[in-house]
């Protein structure tokens, strides 16, 4: 993408309604823009990561073995009903009647929807496991939204559902989860901590939720240090071999991590005293075990292997999609702007050209945008005619990882500049170099 023909409405200065950085990097750098308390438009920039995320997402759901489907974003209140949450739910819950005065909602969560698709479909215990998930939007009705997509009324969300025969298939079925949230999070450049939590409305006595540690998080957290010494890595998993995912699951919440609702003081103190952390924790995701709590109100049963119906197991996994962008800006930022892991980085590299006119500096960086681009990258080229500071200030504040400067006194050389935006460390190279190094650097989050 040339700059010239991008839509980025950058802000010079800080917005005055923005409370914590993520909010304000994300109106600065023009990736939101609010269009009513808690709900905001997705402008070019920012409607760009929400996909990478989404597409990391499904890519992980695949791997392990869980289905895409879509759902309706409006629910018929009969279903809620029957499970008994209607009224439980509380205001959060965004509540309508239609035209012949049913009442509706807005969907802030999908159990209902989901066990209605599969007690329609599924009768066997033979076509059981079963894993259904979506991202969609979702909208609840938050008293005091705040912090910009952090805690919005309307947000992008993954939620997964799985159906099983017994307890036991549905707790390999959360450990599956917990495994695949974990490659999730670590290809998007997050160290995510599964903690012991509360299961609040959904129900359930065995949940995790996945926090990332930033001053600015909504949850206080107390955790052992040793946690944040683990890390996925490029490990390769049988998601069907039970035993493997359970070992995962013991290594990643065998050490003490929990929320607030959660916390044990007495258990805490059996941490060492120099491994006690107390801090703040932005929750980026959930996993939940509920056992027959909405088959059984439903009717969502299967003929099982002694010819009687019986009652599925189930379980709900949350990913907060539009909440991570958030997330990944409190974790990865300084004071010049945004600092994008190269997982989820908009654009691969930004190209600036230093005199935009100059006929030799036009040329090469017309030659670095195409030899990038034929490499499957994305790369963003400031062709304006706009002062050198300015050009990079904007580069800074978007993020981009990498960033190729170019000049006619470099290119008297024969070399360019490469500038990692996270150490701020420059090279000089030849553009076929750069262009070398910059595919290198992506080959390894392809």
């Amino acid at each position: 993408m040339r700059l010239s023909r991008y839509f980025l409405p950058v802000l010079k200065e800080n917005p005055s309604e923005a409370q914590i950085v993520s909010h304000r990097l994300m109106l600065r750098a023009g990736m939101i823009k609010q269009a009513s308390a808690g709900i905001y438009s997705w402008l070019p920039l920012g409607f760009k990561v929400l996909r990478k995320l989404e597409n990391i997402i499904h890519e992980e759901q695949a791997r392990a073995g869980h289905i895409a489907i879509q759902m309706p974003i409006i629910q018929s209140a009969d279903l809620w009903r029957e499970s008994g949450r209607y009224d439980d739910y509380g205001q959060e819950m965004l509540r309508m009647k239609d035209r012949h005065d049913r009442d509706m909602l807005f969907t802030p969560t999908a159990e209902e929807l989901v066990t209605d698709i599969f007690r329609g479909h599924v009768n066997s215990y033979k076509d059981l496991p079963l894993t259904l998930y979506q991202i969609q939007w979702k909208f609840r009705d938050e008293i005091r939204p705040r912090f910009g997509v952090m805690r919005g009324r309307e947000f992008y969300m993954k939620d997964g559902y799985n159906f099983d025969l017994t307890k036991e298939d549905a707790l390999h079925a959360y450990n599956r989860h917990l495994v695949s949230y974990l490659r999730t999070y670590e290809r998007m450049g997050l160290q995510a901590i599964p903690m012991r939590a509360d299961s609040g409305p959904i129900g359930g006595d065995d949940t995790h939720e996945f926090l990332v540690l930033a001053d600015t998080g909504e949850s206080e957290v107390f955790y052992d240090s040793a946690v944040t010494d683990l890390s996925f890595g490029d490990r390769q998993i049988d998601y069907d071999d039970r035993d493997q995912c359970q070992a995962i699951l013991e290594e990643f919440t065998s050490k003490y991590a929990r929320t607030d609702e959660t916390h044990d003081e007495a258990l805490f103190n059996q941490v060492p005293k120099d491994r006690r952390r107390v801090a703040r924790g932005i929750e980026v995701g959930q996993i939940f075990y509920f056992g027959t709590k909405y088959s059984e109100a439903m009717g969502a049963t299967v003929q099982g292997p002694d010819g009687k119906p019986t009652p599925v197991h189930m379980g709900s996994h949350g990913i907060g999609v539009s909440r991570l962008i958030g997330a990944i800006i409190e974790a990865s930022h300084d004071d010049k702007g945004i600092i994008w892991p190269e997982g989820v980085t908009p654009f691969h590299c930004g190209i600036v050209n230093l005199k935009q006119g100059d006929e030799e500096a036009d040329a090469a960086c017309d030659k670095l945008y195409a030899a990038l681009t034929a490499l499957g990258l994305e790369p963003l080229y400031d062709d304006r005619n706009e002062r050198a500071g300015g050009k990079f200030a904007t580069m800074d504040l978007i993020g981009l990882p990498w960033c190729i400067t170019v000049g006619p006194r470099g290119l008297k050389n024969g070399v360019v500049e490469l500038t990692c935006r996270r150490t701020g460390e420059s090279e000089e190279l030849s553009p076929e170099a750069a262009v070398t190094k910059v595919a290198e650097i992506y080959e390894q989050f392809a």
